[in-house]
C-alpha cells in the first residue's frame, strides 16, 4: 500500500513513460526506448468534429509529438504505414469499479439492527464515506482490461462503489505495460454519491431512499457548518467532504425517478452532479433536461421477451414492452434535445455488447459524432483533462483505436488499441479482406460462395442452384480454410478449400482436398460490384438476407406505460349544462344547474349559463361534485416508512413522489383529486407529508399541490413499540415509551431554537427545524392512532408543548373521546367500517365517523388503501346507513371535510365560484353504488374520461399485438430473448418498509 502511494506522489510531480528512472534498477541493464514512432497514411478523426485525410502523427513516451496533413519524420523513427485504416481516439468511460474488489457485507453474528456508527472520528452515519480513496483499494486487472480494450477504452474513472457518500475516484490509464505509477492519471478524479447504503456497516438508518437524501442534505450542512471550525469534535468524514466539494460530483442511480431526485438535490445545493442514469432517460426528457446534469447512461438494452406462449405474454406489461421497444432511441433523443451524455460500459456482461449496442444506438438516430463525442472529449472535459485524453493533438496521450474503417460501420474491424504509446493487438491488421460474392469453380462445377462479415470473423454460405451446402470458413494470417459439406445431410463426404489470399488480387485459387485422400485445383472468381447487387437483391427477395433489427419506436407516452397521455391535458373552456350540483356549500344540492369551467377556475354557477366558446357537456340527469380527497394515502410513492431512526422528521414523501404508480390513474376513475401522501407507522415521529393533485402523465414536482400546507405523520400503538416486527431493540418497546419519544424531541427541539437565537452560526439540524415548525403551529400533524388511552395522550403532550394535532387518523376509538377531541380541536379521519383486524381495533364500530360527526367535530373518512381509495364515495354511503348521516354530510366526509382537515378549502372540496375546477361528473347520485365517474378534472385539466379510457382499452390491445409480433419476430432473427415473470404487485400500507441495499 504504502508503495502505491508513493507512486501516486510521482505521478502528482509530472507523469511521463520514464517517470521512475531515479529509482534503482537491480534487474540487468536496461536500454531506453529513444525512438519515435510515426503513423502516416489514416484517416485522423482528431475529434468528433475534425478530421485529417491521409494525415500522420508521430508517437514518443507515450504521447504524441506532432500531428498533421504533412509532418515530417524524426530521425529513429519507426513507420507504420496505415494506408487505408482510420484512427480514433481511445474512449473513455466516467463509471467504473475496474481494478476495485466489492466490499463484503458487514455481518454482526445476529439479526438485531444496528443504529449508531462503527466508526470513531468520523461522521455519526457510517454510509457517509467521503475520506474513502479508490486508490488505496486498486489493483490493475489484467483480464477486466482486456476486454475493456476490446470495447475500445484507454482510459477509466474507477471507484469504490460502496456507500451513499462514497469518496474519490482515480482516473486511470488502461496501459498493461505501465507501473501504477505511469497509469494513474488522477489519484483524486471524482467524488462519487448514490443512493445505496455501505455493505461495510449494518447500520441501519436510512432504510428508504427519502432518508438517503435526507442524509445527504444533513451532511453537506454539517459540511459547511464544520468548514467554520464550529465543531468541538474532529471528524474525518466532514473534512473529506468539504475537500472533495471542487471535484467532479458523480451520482449512481438505478432508474429514473432516482435520476430525477439526484437532480433535484443538486439544484438545491448548486451542485452540477454528473448523473449515472439507466437509459431511460428518454420517458421524461424535460424534467432531465431541467436538472442541468451531463448524463452517463449505460448500453445495456433489455432483450425481448420470449412472448411466444400467450398466457406467458398476458404477464409482460405494456411498459415493459415499451421500454424494450423505445430503449435503442434513448440516446437519439437525448442528443436531440441538447442533453450532455456520455456513455459508459457499466452494467455490460461482455466487451461485444457495447460496440453491438453502440452500432445499434447509431442505426436508431444517434449521429455518428455525438456518439464518439460521448466516448471522447465529453467525458475528458467533464474530468478536466481536454488536453491530455479525448482528442489526438499534440501532447495528447498517445490513446488511439485502429480501424479497418468506419468505426460505425458494424463490417469494420477494430484491429489495435494503443494506450500511453503501448500497442494492444485487438484483431491483426494484415489479415486480408475477402468479403465478396464468388463463382467458385470445383470439379466442373459452379457454385455461388458469398463470404461475409469482419476480416477476423467472416462467415461463408455456398449454394449451387437452390441447393445449399454445408459451410465454414476458417481464416488465419492470410490462409483461407472452407471445409464444405453435403447439402444433404444423410450424405458423407466433405471437401476442404485452402488457399493464401492476397489484397492485390480479387480472385482466390488453392487446393481443394477431398474425403477420399484425392486433391484437385479450384478457383473462386469475384463478382463485379453490380453482380452481386443483383444477387444480394435476388437473396432479399428469397428472405434469405438476415434482416437488422430495426423496429418502428412507439410514441413515449405520459407515463410511459397503459393509460398514459400521448398529450397532457389542456386547461379547457367547460360548460356543464343540466346537471345536479352538489356543492357542499349554503345552497346544498341544486338541480338543472349549470357550472361554467374558466381558466382553470369555477366561474359561474346557475341556469342557463351563456356558452360563448365554452366546450358543452349536456349533464342532464347526471350529479356535478367537488372532486374526492383522501386525506390518508400511500399511493404514488416509491417508499411509505423511514425505520432507521424512531423519529425521522427530516424525511419528506415529496422526495419520494411516483408519478408512475397507476393507482393515480385508478383513483381518477373514481373520482379522487387530490391525496395526502403520508409517511407510513414505523416510528413514533414520521416523515413530512405531501398533498397531490393527482395529475396523472405530469412529473412528481408538478403533481405536489401548490403552496400546500405543512404537515407531518406522528403513530401511536402496535406499530412504533415494534410489536409486529421480528427483531425489537429500538427504543420505544412500551406506550408509555411512545409518550416519552414525544416529550424527548419536543424538549430538544425548544433547546435548538434557543441555541439558534444565540449564535448565528450554529448548526442545522433538519430534524430539529421540523420539530419546532410543530411547536410553533407552523406545521400540521396527522397522528395515526387507535385507542383512547393514546389518543389522549398525545393531546396532553402537545398542550404541554403549546400546539394542537390538527387529525387523529384511523382514530377507530374516536367516539370515546370525541368530546375530549373537540376540546383540544382536533379533527378526525376515520375508517367506514374497518374492524377487527387486529387487537387495538377490537373496539371499533361502524357508528365512529357518525358520532364524531355529531359532536362537531370535523369528520373524513379515509382509504389508507389503494383499491379502497377508487370508491371512496360508497364508504362514505356506509355513514348513511350506519347512523343516519345525510347525503349531504356524507358526501363531505370524502370532499370538503378532508379539504378542512388539510387547510386546502379555500381552494377545492365544494363547487363554489372562484375555486379551482377540481370536479367530477357523475353518472348517478356519487354515494351510490352504481354511480360512475364519468369525467375527472384538476384546474380545469380532464384528466378521467371515460369515453377515452373506452378508447385507450381498444388502443392498448392494438399496442400489445404490435410489439408481441416485434418480440416474436425479434426471435425468429435468432436475437437473443428473456424469459417471462410474473411480478406480484405489492399492496402498501402504514406498515410498508423499503429496505435499500
Amino acid at each position: 500500500m504504502k508503495i502505491r502511494l508513493l507512486l501516486c506522489l510521482v505521478f502528482l510531480v509530472g507523469l511521463q513513460s520514464n517517470a521512475q528512472e531515479y529509482f534503482p534498477k537491480n534487474d540487468g541493464v536496461k536500454n531506453p526506448q529513444t525512438n519515435y514512432t510515426v503513423f502516416k497514411n489514416a484517416k485522423i478523426h482528431v475529434s468528433p468534429q475534425e478530421t485529417i485525410e491521409n494525415g500522420t502523427f508521430v508517437v514518443k513516451d507515450g504521447k504524441i509529438t506532432a500531428i498533421g496533413k504533412s509532418v515530417s519524420e524524426p530521425q529513429n523513427s519507426i513507420v507504420i504505414d496505415l494506408e487505408g485504416k482510420e484512427v480514433y481516439p481511445s474512449f473513455i468511460d466516467l463509471y467504473s469499479s475496474f481494478g476495485i474488489k466489492e466490499p463484503k457485507e458487514a455481518s454482526s453474528g445476529n439479526d438485531q439492527p444496528q443504529y449508531d456508527a462503527n466508526r470513531e472520528g468520523y461522521y455519526w452515519n457510517d454510509h457517509i464515506r467521503p475520506e474513502t480513496g479508490a486508490v488505496n483499494y486498486f489493483n490493475y486487472d489484467e483480464k477486466a482490461a482486456t476486454s475493456l480494450h476490446k470495447a475500445g477504452f484507454g482510459a477509466v474513472n474507477t471507484h469504490v462503489t460502496d456507500g451513499i457518500i462514497r469518496g474519490t475516484g482515480m482516473l486511470v490509464a488502461l496501459n498493461p505495460g505501465g507501473t501504477e505509477g505511469d497509469r494513474i492519471l488522477k489519484d483524486r478524479s471524482a467524488q462519487y454519491l448514490s443512493f445505496d447504503k455501505s455493505k461495510l456497516s449494518r447500520q441501519s438508518y436510512p432504510t428508504s431512499t427519502m432518508g438517503a437524501m435526507a442524509l445527504i442534505r444533513q451532511a453537506y450542512l454539517d459540511a459547511e457548518w464544520y468548514g467554520k471550525g464550529k465543531s468541538d469534535n474532529k471528524d474525518l468524514a466532514l473534512e473529506a467532504l468539504n475537500r472533495n466539494k471542487n471535484l467532479t460530483q458523480i451520482f449512481a442511480t438505478d432508474n429514473l425517478l432516482d435520476a430525477l431526485r439526484a437532480g433535484k438535490i443538486g439544484n438545491e445545493f448548486n451542485v452540477d452532479y454528473v448523473i449515472l442514469g439507466n437509459g431511460e432517460e428518454y420517458q421524461r426528457l424535460q424534467e432531465i433536461k431541467e436538472t442541468g446534469s451531463t448524463f452517463i447512461v449505460p448500453l445495456n438494452f433489455p432483450d425481448a421477451y420470449d412472448v411466444e406462449n400467450p398466457f406467458l405474454a398476458e404477464h409482460v406489461t405494456l411498459e415493459e414492452m415499451k421500454t424494450w421497444n423505445q430503449a435503442p432511441a434513448n440516446l437519439k433523443m437525448l442528443a436531440e434535445n441538447e442533453i450532455p451524455f456520455t456513455i459508459t460500459a457499466h452494467d455490460l456482461e461482455a466487451e461485444k455488447d457495447f460496440r453491438n449496442n453502440l452500432l445499434k444506438a447509431v442505426s436508431y438516430g444517434l449521429s455518428k459524432e455525438d456518439a464518439l463525442a460521448a466516448l471522447t472529449t465529453t467525458p475528458a472535459r467533464i474530468l478536466g483533462e481536454e488536453e491530455r485524453l479525448g482528442t489526438l493533438k499534440e501532447g495528447a496521450w498517445a490513446n488511439f483505436l485502429i480501424t479497418s474503417g468506419d468505426y460505425f460501420d458494424k463490417e469494420t474491424s477494430v484491429f489495435e488499441n494503443w494506450i500511453q504509446g503501448e500497442k494492444m493487438v485487438i484483431n491483426k491488421m494484415n489479415t486480408t479482406d475477402i468479403t465478396g460474392t464468388y463463382d467458385l469453380n470445383l470439379e466442373g462445377t459452379t457454385y455461388e460462395l458469398k463470404i461475409s462479415g469482419k476480416p477476423e470473423s467472416q462467415k461463408a454460405s455456398v449454394k449451387s442452384g437452390e441447393m445449399k451446402l454445408g459451410a465454414k470458413l476458417s481464416f488465419s494470417d492470410n490462409w483461407m480454410n472452407l471445409l464444405l459439406s453435403p447439402a444433404d445431410t444423410t450424405k458423407t463426404g466433405f471437401t476442404r478449400l485452402v488457399a493464401k489470399t492476397d489484397d492485390s488480387k480479387d480472385d482466390i485459387s488453392g487446393t481443394a482436398y477431398l474425403s477420399d485422400g484425392s486433391e484437385t485445383d479450384f478457383t473462386a472468381t469475384k463478382k463485379t460490384s453490380t453482380e452481386t447487387a443483383e444477387a444480394e437483391e435476388d437473396e432479399e427477395e428469397n428472405g434469405e438476407d438476415k434482416e437488422e433489427d430495426i423496429r418502428e419506436i412507439m410514441p413515449v407516452s405520459f407515463p410511459n406505460k397503459a393509460y398514459g397521455f400521448s398529450e397532457m391535458p389542456k386547461e379547457e373552456t367547460i360548460l356543464f349544462q343540466n346537471a345536479t350540483v352538489w356543492t357542499n356549500e349554503e345552497e346544498g344540492i341544486l338541480e338543472n344547474t349549470d357550472v361554467l369551467v374558466k381558466n382553470g377556475k369555477i366561474s359561474r354557477i346557475g341556469e342557463n349559463l351563456n356558452a360563448g366558446n365554452a366546450k358543452i357537456i349536456d349533464a342532464t340527469g347526471k350529479h356535478l361534485t367537488s372532486g374526492i380527497i383522501d386525506e390518508h394515502s400511500h399511493i404514488a410513492a416509491s417508499a411509505i416508512n423511514e425505520a432507521g431512526h424512531n423519529s425521522t422528521a427530516e424525511v419528506t414523501m415529496e422526495d419520494v413522489v411516483d408519478p408512475t404508480d397507476i393507482n393515480i390513474y385508478q383513483n381518477l376513475a373514481g373520482g379522487v383529486t387530490t391525496v395526502q401522501l403520508l409517511h407510513g407507522s414505523a416510528n413514533p415521529i414520521g416523515g413530512r407529508s405531501a398533498i397531490l393533485r393527482l395529475k396523472w402523465g405530469e412529473d412528481a414536482e408538478d403533481m405536489i399541490f401548490e403552496n400546500s400546507p405543512k404537515f407531518i405523520k406522528f403513530a401511536l400503538g402496535e406499530n412504533v413499540k415494534q410489536s409486529n416486527w421480528g427483531s425489537r431493540s429500538r427504543f420505544p418497546q412500551t406506550r408509555m415509551g411512545v409518550e416519552q419519544v414525544f416529550t424527548d424531541y419536543f424538549t430538544r427541539a425548544k433547546e435548538y431554537e434557543e441555541a439558534k437565537e444565540n449564535d448565528d452560526d450554529f448548526r442545522r439540524d433538519l430534524e430539529m427545524e421540523t420539530l419546532l415548525e410543530i411547536i410553533n403551529r407552523e406545521r400540521f400533524v396527522s397522528a395515526h392512532s387507535y385507542v383512547q388511552s393514546e389518543i389522549n395522550m398525545l393531546m396532553k403532550v402537545a398542550e404541554n408543548f403549546d400546539f394542537r394535532i390538527n387529525t387523529f387518523t384511523h382514530i377507530l376509538e374516536g367516539y370515546k373521546v370525541a368530546d375530549k377531541m373537540k376540546e383540544h380541536g382536533a379533527g378526525g379521519s376515520t375508517f367506514s367500517d374497518w374492524w377487527a383486524y387486529k387487537y387495538e381495533v377490537n373496539d371499533a364500530i361502524p357508528f365512529n365517523a357518525p358520532i364524531m360527526h355529531s359532536q362537531g367535530i370535523v369528520t373524513a373518512i379515509n382509504s389508507d388503501d389503494a383499491e379502497m381509495s377508487r370508491r371512496l364515495n360508497q364508504e362514505a354511503a356506509k355513514s348513511v346507513k350506519y347512523g343516519g348521516v345525510s347525503e349531504e354530510d356524507a358526501w363531505k366526509f370524502v370532499s370538503l371535510n378532508p379539504a378542512k382537515l388539510l387547510h386546502i378549502d379555500d381552494r377545492v372540496g365544494s363547487v363554489k365560484t372562484g375555486k379551482d375546477a377540481d370536479l367530477v361528473l357523475w353518472s348517478d347520485n356519487p354515494l351510490s353504488i352504481y354511480a360512475k365517474a364519468e369525467k375527472t378534472l384538476i384546474q380545469g385539466k380532464v384528466f378521467f374520461d371515460i369515453e377515452r379510457d373506452e378508447k385507450l382499452r381498444e388502443e392498448i390491445q392494438q399496442q400489445r399485438s404490435e410489439l408481441i409480433t416485434q418480440m416474436l419476430e425479434a426471435k425468429n432473427k435468432g436475437l437473443k430473448t428473456q424469459p417471462v415473470t410474473k411480478k406480484e404487485e405489492q399492496h402498501i400500507h402504514c406498515n410498508t418498509l423499503e429496505e435499500i441495499h
